[in-house]
């Protein structure tokens, strides 16, 4: 396997290894996803207890985020598609920057292949996430208020709310392993750089950050005051 080759999938391989890992690392160390997923079963049933339009207004600021990411999404694709047809004169662009490298245009189109399955995948997920939390808010409207919800009841809704939120955090990173992709028109080593770099970074947010520590912090407060009223 060539090192062009190579360069080329390493951030799409990054993506995907990303994805399993984490997820096993989960069962380890809660990372800011796991915290968050407390704090959407607290909305949930706090939002049981509530008749106003305050959850449907928090629902729709959410679903108006990944409705922006996923519409982006489609114009990079529309971008990428446009440049299937200049590849020659990217090519001439790209030898004009001196970047001491010889692009083939083979090369390039296999590149841009990587960059449009990225983009691809991101407004799947978006697209997914904004399905998601559109379930969500039907769920939200459909809880009677007349008596207390279930827990199984309210379990369930929190569900559709966590994989809503993992639809749209896989369509972020999908954003974020792009970067590194976009490295590859600079060297053929600098792609696998960056999307270690990108790798520590997330790992970081997911796990060892101050928004992490916050958040933990926020979630033992409720743990300890829902303790204290059951006592």
């Amino acid at each position: 396997m060539s090192t062009t080759l190579i360069s080329t999938l390493f951030p799409l391989l990054c993506y995907f290894a990303y994805n399993i890992i984490v997820p096993q690392v989960e069962k380890l160390r809660p990372s800011l996803s796991v915290i968050m997923n407390m704090q959407r079963r607290r909305w949930v049933a706090n939002a049981s207890r509530r008749d106003n339009p305050f959850d449907a207004i928090l629902s729709g600021n959410i679903m108006g985020s990944v409705s922006f990411l996923a519409s982006t999404a489609v114009l990079l694709i529309l971008a990428i598609f446009a440049l299937f047809g200049q590849v020659p004169a990217l090519m001439e662009a790209l030898n004009s920057l001196s970047l001491n490298r010889v692009y083939t245009s083979a090369d390039i189109q296999l590149h841009l292949l990587v960059m449009l399955a990225m983009f691809v995948m991101a407004f799947f997920a978006f697209t997914l996430s904004l399905r998601q939390f559109n379930h969500f808010c039907i769920m939200l409207g459909a809880m009677d208020h007349s008596e207390p919800s279930s827990d199984e009841e309210l379990d369930a809704i929190t569900r559709m709310n966590a994989l809503g939120a993992k639809n749209f955090n896989s369509g972020i990173r999908a954003y974020y392993f792009s970067v590194p992709a976009v490295a590859w028109f600079v060297s053929d080593w600098l792609p696998v750089a960056v999307s270690i770099a990108t790798v520590l970074i997330l790992a970081h947010r997911e796990f060892f950050s101050s928004a992490h520590r916050t958040a933990a912090s926020a979630a033992v407060i409720a743990a300890r005051r829902q303790q204290g009223k059951q006592l």
